[in-house]
């Protein structure tokens, strides 16, 4: 049977998602435990030009849950409003993404797959996509990006986090 376009982002999507959402709490944590502000997280980055914490973690809300309804639009514009300021938004955020993925049948993306999609960035066009080669090529590598950022900034700031952290709960027979 060949790998159809759901099972080839969802799956692991989701994954990657509760694994994320598990960083958020520990990152909550981690503030409790070491009595600091949860900026001293939530605004976090690993180089002074990159993203902080946080909206690296509404990147991956972006291109998961905003890509899936993008797919349905035929339109991608970048959310880039505020990410939500404190731990409890941010879980919100990806509480969403699992909802979204949760809810796409994959005949919906089979059937989508060869419609097109524009990403649009400023009110103009500037990239052309089938949908599912903007799902394979452009959100999926954004979507584990931001998620191994926001992974990085954490570990970078001294939370005791592992890979195992990163993978989440894995697909394995029961």
């Amino acid at each position: 049977m060949p790998l159809t376009l759901h099972a080839a982002t969802i799956p692991a999507w989701l994954q990657v998602t509760g694994a994320t959402r598990g960083l958020v709490d520990r990152a909550e944590s981690w503030c409790a435990d070491n009595d600091q502000p949860a900026s001293a997280l939530l605004d976090a980055r690993l180089a002074d030009d990159m993203w902080p914490f946080a909206r690296q973690v509404k990147c991956v809300w972006m291109h998961s849950a905003h890509a899936l309804a993008a797919v349905q639009s035929g339109t991608f514009a970048p959310d880039l409003s505020d990410p939500p300021t404190d731990f409890a938004g941010l879980r919100t955020l990806l509480d969403t993404a699992r909802e979204a993925m949760l809810a796409i049948e994959p005949d919906t993306l089979a059937d989508a797959a060869d419609h097109p999609l524009d990403f649009v960035l400023g009110g103009k066009v500037r990239m052309s996509f089938t949908a599912q080669d903007f799902l394979l090529g452009f959100s999926n590598p954004n979507f584990y990006f931001h998620a191994a950022t926001a992974f990085d900034i954490l570990r970078m700031t001294g939370l005791d986090i592992g890979k195992r952290d990163y993978l989440g709960t894995l697909p394995v027979k029961p």
